[in-house]
């Protein structure tokens, strides 16, 4: 099973993370931060990874530190789960649309860490989420889960629906891209023999 649990504390937040890449969808998320739970959700449901999230931040102080370190433990399960990557399809790319807002996202699952990030809030906040911190969880995740990742919202007016295009953008890309493509025969999908390292 390509399955991983990762527990992460600090002085700051306490997070356990479990991820099963070949699940249903089905998520069991509790951050503290109701929208945040609800983009996780997104991520587990459209993305078909079963998703156990628990953190305990210092949310008395701001929502920073429990969005970066969850997008680091995520991340690392992500990557743990992945195992040597033999037979995975590697590279996908999606174009979302939810009303007016479209998003583009393409994933290389190279073991090189990689941000492109393009979008643009209007509000500070969405929900009771600080709109800054979108760009935080993705690099913190991309950076743990060694992969290239490149996310740009092309249009859009409602920043609910921005942001809600970028995680499903995400979940259908990473979902494509984790897949066992059955031509590759157990191969790591590189000409090195090796992803990674």
């Amino acid at each position: 099973m390509r399955s991983a649990t990762i527990e992460r504390k600090t002085k700051e937040t306490e997070i356990s993370v479990t991820i099963d890449l070949d699940g249903t969808g089905r998520g069991a998320i509790a951050t503290g931060i109701g929208f945040f739970d609800h983009m996780l959700d997104q991520l587990a449901r459209h993305g078909l990874f079963d998703l156990d999230l628990a953190a305990k931040g210092d949310l008395h102080i701001d929502q920073h530190h429990t969005v970066e370190d969850v997008g680091i433990a995520l991340g690392l399960a992500f990557r743990k789960a992945l195992g040597e990557m033999r037979g995975i399809t590697r590279y996908a790319d999606t174009h979302l649309a939810m009303d007016e807002a479209l998003t583009r996202c393409a994933v290389d699952v190279s073991g090189r860490p990689y941000l492109v990030w393009k979008a643009v809030f209007t509000r500070p906040k969405v929900g009771d989420f600080d709109t800054e911190l979108f760009r935080e969880f993705f690099q913190a995740f991309a950076q743990n889960a060694a992969i290239t990742l490149h996310i740009e919202n092309l249009y859009g007016e409602n920043n609910h629906h921005i942001a809600e295009t970028c995680f499903k953008a995400l979940a259908r890309t990473l979902r494509a891209a984790v897949a066992i493509d059955p031509r590759q025969d157990g191969r790591v999908p590189s000409t090195k023999g090796k992803l990674g390292d």
